[in-house]
């Protein structure tokens, strides 16, 4: 890799304008660098193999060069082509055999915000593709095969004009996406030798302060001043006096929990308020109790908090550079929304997201009606799965439920749901148009938020408070006063708002980031996405924190 980026710089610093290959200009990772007027293009990576591949899937060269020619690239393109996949020796980039990786999921995600219009078949397929729920994928399944290749084409032509627009402008386009599994701190170590691009991120970015933290995790495990506490948390109340305090008290130093230098053995205020500190900076309730969850959490061998870390950084990598100084930003495992007003948060509030199996997805999207009493129209797979079998068994489930049929959609009945007490998204509901048909909603369940873990709908977002959201949206629009919206929301009659401006939406799935006081935080990896991409990027350890806790038995729709 250093080899890599001194060739970089030699090239940079004395440009010929013509192609020369260079013997002594070998990579750390076997890839040969060969400079063209001013791109660097990369030869075959032989390092590359199926045992170490981050994807299962493998093309053929004939495939990549029938799809060059069948689509007439410029001499630039097919270069830029060619060198994308010599570095990942034909490994699939956007696919695996467990279907779209995030890599690809967030790569549309800022082609839809950003790029041109695509390939209107590519469109039509990725549309398919992510909201298909599960996705078996072969090497051998043409449709993939071109949908894979049309997305790295799509992708050439997006870096090149909206790099600057990313958080991996400061790479080349073959290595913003991960080609093996890497051992942790070598890949750690590599991370922390690149620098944010001041035209992609400042040093207030999530991006950047992510990676702070990083360096001074990675510090901290070479220093070897991580060590399993060894603790009875039973024997370990406020007012005990034992050695293992002064450790505890050390650790959660360490963490930036535990403020001041009180090194005593005393089980003390200041220990409680370091405990609660941790607690909420780790999705937990905050009582200040030395419990066993709080320990195992703590004794999470440190590797596996950086390679935490290294998922989430990868994954910001992918999400927009938000530009906006207003927006509204959730982020799935911490089941919070935030609400932020010329860049500083303006309030947050409790959310409900979907359960495993039906997860919220990240995206992002512009919020631009309220919808007051809405009706419900019920999704066909909600109807398919659920609403028959209950039709079947009870004669009179719509009429108790107050919902009603409309229409057919072939066999299937079209049913909604009619505005009132009853209706599942209560009474306002808030649309960002998306392909995933999630939005904002009001509930009638206000108990799930009273619970620490809150996955529990079809997909939408339920929100803890929509009068106040309402409220804040409508702020500026002297027709609708917080008296007028309460009437709006409670007369029963479905009533459409048009915002101006549009509102923009960030939906996240981070499970470490940093907060606006500074401090590291984590949550459960509620859908397994970090289990899933650890085992893809690190040859050594693969990923484990903590498991999501029992899942709540919350009746929802």
């Amino acid at each position: 890799m250093l080899k890599y980026v001194a060739a970089i710089i030699l090239f940079y610093g004395c440009n010929t304008g013509q192609d020369n290959v260079s013997p002594s200009s070998s990579s750390s990772d076997n890839t040969r660098v060969v400079y063209h007027t001013d791109t660097i293009y990369l030869t075959r990576n032989a390092e590359i193999t199926p045992a170490n591949s981050y994807s299962d899937l493998f093309l053929d060269t004939a495939s990549v060069t029938q799809f060059i020619q069948s689509k007439n690239l410029s001499a630039d393109d097919q270069k830029s082509f060619e060198s994308f996949y010599n570095y990942r020796n034909l490994q699939f980039a956007w696919f695996t055999s467990g279907g779209l990786t995030e890599q690809a999921k967030g790569f549309w995600n800022l082609q839809d915000k950003f790029g041109s219009k695509a390939d209107k078949s590519l469109q039509n397929k990725m549309d398919t593709l992510l909201n298909m729920d599960t996705l078996v994928v072969s090497r051998y399944d043409t449709t993939i095969l071109n949908t894979e290749l049309a997305l790295t084409r799509a992708y050439i032509q997006f870096y090149k004009i909206n790099k600057g627009k990313t958080q991996f402008a400061n790479t080349s386009f073959e290595k913003a996406i991960p080609v093996k599994k890497e051992n942790t701190m070598v890949l750690a170590d590599s991370l922390l030798m690149q620098h944010p691009d001041s035209s992609a991120s400042s040093l207030s970015s999530p991006y950047f302060l992510l990676m702070q933290k990083l360096q001074f995790y990675n510090t901290a495990l070479k220093s070897g001043a991580w060590n399993t506490i060894n603790i009875n948390s039973k024997q370990l109340k406020k007012g005990a006096s034992s050695p293992a305090v002064s450790l505890l008290k050390k650790r959660l130093e360490l963490t930036g929990d535990m403020t001041g230098s009180d090194t005593s053995r005393v089980f003390n205020d200041s220990l409680v308020t370091a405990i609660k500190n941790y607690q909420l900076h780790n999705g937990m309730k905050p009582t200040g109790i030395l419990s066993d969850t709080v320990l195992k959490s703590l004794n999470i061998p440190l590797e596996k908090r950086i390679q935490q870390i290294i998922i989430n950084i990868k994954r910001m990598q992918w999400m927009p550079v938000m530009q906006d100084a207003n927006y509204i930003a959730v982020n799935i495992p911490d089941f919070m929304l935030n609400v932020f007003e010329n860049r500083s948060k303006s309030f947050d509030m409790p959310v409900a997201v979907g359960k495993e199996g039906t997860n919220t997805t990240m995206f992002t999207g512009d919020l631009n009606q309220i919808v007051f009493s809405p009706y419900w129209n019920i999704p066909a797979s909600i109807v398919q799965r659920e609403i028959l079998p209950k039709i079947k068994s009870d004669p009179n489930y719509l009429k108790s439920r107050h919902m009603e049929i409309v229409g057919k959609n072939d066999s299937l009945p079209i049913i909604r749901q009619l505005p009132g007490p009853d209706n599942s998204l209560g009474k306002a509901k808030f649309l960002f148009p998306n392909r995933y048909d999630i939005y904002f909603h009001d509930t009638n369940a206000k108990d799930i938020f009273s619970k620490d873990k809150r996955a529990v709908s079809h997909g939408c977002i339920r929100l803890a408070d929509a009068e106040k959201m309402a409220n804040y949206l409508l702020r500026n629009n002297n027709t609708w006063s917080p008296e007028k919206i309460h009437d709006a929301m409670n007369n029963g009659k479905e009533q459409f708002v048009k915002l101006s401006p549009v509102m923009p939406v960030i939906i996240t799935y981070y499970t470490a980031w940093v907060d606006d006081a500074g401090q590291l935080n984590f949550r459960d990896d509620v859908y397994g996405n970090d289990k899933k991409i650890g085992q893809m990027m690190f040859e050594d350890v693969a990923i484990s924190v903590m498991p999501p806790a029992k899942k709540d038995s919350v009746k929802n729709k």
